[in-house]
């Protein structure tokens, strides 16, 4: 896989409370207008068991539905397809018939009410009361208990629900409150059990509040992506918060894993969410442009968070600018350089292409003229050209320092660039006449 994992998760527009027809909404969406640009993955978010999902938050001692096994199976109420214990498979299978892929969200552990009714465990001689470790449970969920990894049994329920997803016809799996604390056993139980179950499946892993580099041999070793950080919103600083996280994480991105921040809480949002009411979000223009730029040139996966079928057409286009997106595929991402509200980014492109992305911090607009030596650039430059809007920017070479040029080395080519608060950039240097 050369590019990060692309697609939609239903969280930030319907948090707990998606329904099926509003999955099909969002899929068929996806396939018409951004299946071309690479955008191929279907998620159902949290709680898809529950029949009394609300907004703003979750309900303890919910009536989780479950099967014979201790199991959750989707809510036939809000996923009526579902019926008759079909599961996701009818769901799935409408996705797939679109040419896309279809997710869901997990929990880490066992469902409480499993263990109240000592369900069987699947493929097992044990109970779900034998292998439940009520100790070590989720703050901020009250649906699981947590898995004793010392009795075989715990690996067994994994495996049993890896079983059915895969009968589902589920390609991507979500699975929560496994990095915050690290929990390395479920970890490796999850991506033994993906293996056991013979279908491919992509393993997420969140949330990622105060995740390490020292995990990432782990990581790697077992899962296809991971959170970095915790819940991001439609807020600014959240946005900013992901710059230091990035670079650390970046140079570490690729086909081996993909360190990831989160959804793109872009458009409609809050229609059913857990936080604030129905909007679009509350990111500036710059801001969002900003947002996708430095999560493309870090090579994060990329999960629209926003309502597709609502959302403004200027948002939508944020996701269909394939020279943009073209980023995703470029190597040695790193930032090269950050001072007062100052943060620049380099890559290289397959076929020698330059790429840099300057981004400005400040509440203020920021002019700046970068030295095409200090951003892996040549000295002497062929065409630039700035991605989002596909103009050509005129560069300059140096052959004495000059007030006009001020930071650009004798030798080196200058590169005027306006950003605006909050804004960024993303040029694109390829060999040839300027």
């Amino acid at each position: 896989m050369s590019r990060p994992p692309m697609g939609w998760n239903s969280w930030d527009c319907y948090g707990t409370t998606v329904t099926e027809q509003e999955v099909l909404d969002n899929a068929a969406f996806m396939a018409e207008h951004l299946l071309p640009y690479g955008w191929d993955t279907v998620v159902v978010d949290i709680d898809w068991s529950d029949p009394t999902a609300k907004p703003h938050g979750y309900n303890a001692g919910a009536p989780l539905c479950l099967d014979e096994f201790g199991r959750l199976v989707p809510d036939p109420g809000r996923f009526p397809s579902a019926a008759g214990g079909a599961g996701f498979g009818p769901l799935a299978e409408r996705v797939h018939a679109l040419g896309l892929k279809f997710g869901i969200h997990v929990m880490r552990g066992i469902p409480r009410l499993a263990v109240d009714a000592d369900a069987p465990v699947a493929g097992s001689s044990a109970r779900a009361s034998q292998v439940a470790d009520r100790d070590n449970v989720c703050e901020w969920n009250p649906d699981m208990f947590g898995l004793d990894h010392s009795r075989p049994g715990a690996q067994a329920y994994y495996d049993s629900t890896l079983q059915l997803y895969a009968q589902w016809g589920v390609d991507f799996l979500k699975a929560d409150d496994m990095l915050w604390p690290y929990q390395a056993a479920d970890v490796e139980a999850y991506a033994r059990a993906i293996e056991r179950s013979g279908r491919d499946i992509a393993l997420s892993l969140s949330p990622g509040r105060d995740l390490s580099l020292s995990r990432l041999e782990h990581l790697r070793e077992h899962a296809t992506m991971w959170r970095i950080c915790d819940d991001l919103w439609d807020r600014w600083e959240d946005v900013e918060a992901n710059f230091a996280r990035f670079a650390r994480w970046a140079p570490h991105a690729g086909p081996a894993g993909w360190p990831d921040g989160d959804m793109l809480p872009l458009g409609r949002v809050g229609i059913r969410a857990e936080r604030g009411e129905p909007r679009d979000d509350r990111l500036t223009p710059a801001e969002r442009r900003t947002l996708v730029t430095l999560w493309v040139v870090a090579r994060s996966p990329l999960m629209i968070g926003g309502d597709l079928p609502s959302s403004d057409p200027a948002t939508i286009a944020l996701f269909t600018n394939a020279d943009v997106l073209a980023v995703l595929e470029s190597t040695g991402n790193r930032e090269v350089f950050r001072e007062g509200p100052l943060v620049l980014w380099t890559a290289r492109g397959a076929d020698g292409e330059g790429y840099v992305a300057a981004f400005n911090l400040a509440d203020e607009p920021l002019e700046v003229v970068l030295d095409s030596r200090n951003v892996d650039l040549p000295a002497e430059l062929g065409t630039v050209e700035e991605l989002w809007t596909g103009t050509a920017v005129k560069t300059a070479p140096v052959t004495v320092q000059e007030d006009t040029t001020r930071g650009v080395a004798p030798g080196s080519t200058a590169i005027p660039v306006s950003l605006d608060p909050h804004g960024a950039v993303l040029l694109r240097h390829t060999r040839g006449a300027r």
